[in-house]
């Protein structure tokens, strides 16, 4: 993947199992490889905090600690210098850009410190669509709703999906992340871990200073190297970036949001959005469902759904807006989704399904409509990284081979999960909870 948008966005998709049994890469995706799909959405509580997380004042000395001389760092930055110059920076630049970068302490800490405990679904909807977060993107789809049909009829990509976007990325503006970013990437291609990623991110990021679009004391955003009103990280800025005024720079930092949401309107469309479609809506199940048949691998058209009884939570008929599957994030006992080809084009912002319900459901608060009507299992609660490991161990020692033993509830841990349950008469819905490791644990069903 080699494009990206958000701090929160960006963070979970390098750390996180996505919700879905889809575990396809996309080219167009904005972040670094995320990991395989995930029957029980898990959302990291630093990754998916919904808004870039606001640095608390500093004083001169927290200053001096979270910024510190590093003479290998600097080494690095000279040896930099010369791989950016052959790729067609300026010296000038270069030099312009690094004045005053020092090896960041604070990057570091959060891209390391990351909890082995998620949250569920419902904990992260809880936020992301909160009663705050609904009212104030009706505000801002009111207050901009000019700009915001304009961007409409030349992108074709729905303002409400645009708006939720902005609301889940950066509140609406109000948190954009004030880290400077020149000195967050150097720190992390410097660190070595991802290296090769955010030294591409890192000549993007001059590539953009070098083009006038802005000065290195703008270039801010989150610690991990998202940028402006909808985060784009600067690979992705690069490729989708609008001048929707037409005044010379592609500004997503500015206060006026006009290029952000245009940006994020021109990266869908690109990403294949089909104007007219719904991302997906909540739906019933009838009883005695063949939960075999849900994850997004499994298309079938909407009438074949209408046939096995699939409704509208409203009890009306699904409207046909081609093949679509049936998505579970919390099992049986949560709330069930029909998605369409437009759940997967907001995946390629965020391969998190979890991201993806909230976007899909904040903007269609924001149009007016109503809260998901089905409960969550909210007795739950989410395994930890050593309890997937273990439940995976214990699947495949029972013969429920779950290829691997890495934590990552992928596909493959979906299908033993189901086989485990079909096996000990329970619905097959492969949802990984608390429940089944307790079961394996006990040696029986």
């Amino acid at each position: 993947m080699n494009t990206g948008l958000g701090m929160g966005a960006l963070i979970g998709a390098m750390l996180l199992s996505a919700a879905t049994a889809t575990a396809a890469t996309v080219d167009l995706s904005p972040r670094p490889p995320a990991r395989p799909a995930a029957a029980t959405i898990e959302v990291s509580m630093l990754a998916y905090s919904p808004r870039p997380r606001a640095r608390p004042a500093e004083t001169g000395q927290e200053d001096q600690v979270r910024r510190v001389a590093n003479t290998g760092f600097q080494r690095w930055i000279d040896g930099f210098r010369d791989r950016a110059v052959a790729q067609g920076i300026r010296g000038a630049v270069f030099d312009r850009a690094f004045r005053g970068v020092y090896y960041n302490t604070d990057v570091i800490q959060r891209d390391r410190n990351q909890s082995e405990f998620t949250k569920q679904i419902w904990e992260y909807l809880d936020s992301a669509v909160s009663p705050t977060r609904v009212r104030n993107g009706r505000e801002m789809y009111r207050k901009h709703g000019r700009l915001l049909a304009e961007i409409e009829r030349r992108y074709r990509v729905e303002a409400h999906v645009v708006t939720a976007i902005w609301g889940l990325e950066s509140a609406y503006g109000a948190y954009k992340g004030d880290t400077p970013i020149i000195e967050a990437l150097a720190t992390l291609a410097y660190d070595g871990r991802r290296g090769r990623f955010f030294e591409q991110q890192l000549i993007a990021a001059l590539k953009i200073i070098q083009s006038g679009d802005t000065a290195p004391r703008n270039m801010t955003g989150s610690w991990a190297g998202a940028m402006g009103h909808t985060q784009f990280i600067p690979t992705s800025y690069l490729a989708y970036a609008q001048d929707f005024r037409g005044d010379g720079r592609r500004d997503i930092w500015a206060d006026d949001p006009t290029d952000g949401l245009a940006s994020t309107a021109n990266y869908l469309a690109k990403a294949g959005w089909t104007y007219g479609q719904p991302w997906g809506m909540e739906v019933t199940l009838p009883r005695g469902f063949d939960y075999a048949l849900a994850g997004a691998r499994i298309k079938k058209p909407v009438n074949t759904w209408h046939r096995l009884g699939v409704r509208r939570a409203d009890g009306s008929r699904i409207p046909d807006h081609g093949r679509a599957s049936i998505l579970l994030p919390a099992g049986a006992q949560g709330a069930a989704f029909v998605i369409f080809d437009n759940f997967h084009v907001i995946e390629r912002y965020n391969a998190a399904d979890a991201y993806v319900i909230a976007v899909g459901h904040l903007g269609d608060r924001i149009r007016g409509g109503g809260p998901i009507r089905a409960d969550w299992p909210r007795g739950d609660r989410s395994l930890s990284l050593t309890e997937k490991k273990e439940l995976q161990q214990r699947l495949t020692a029972r013969g429920y081979d779950t290829r691997g033993v890495d934590g990552i509830i992928g596909p493959n841990t979906i299908a033993a999960v189901r086989a485990f349950q079909r096996a000990a008469g329970l619905i097959p819905d492969g949802y990984t909870s608390l429940d089944i490791l307790r079961r394996l644990r006990r040696g029986g069903g």
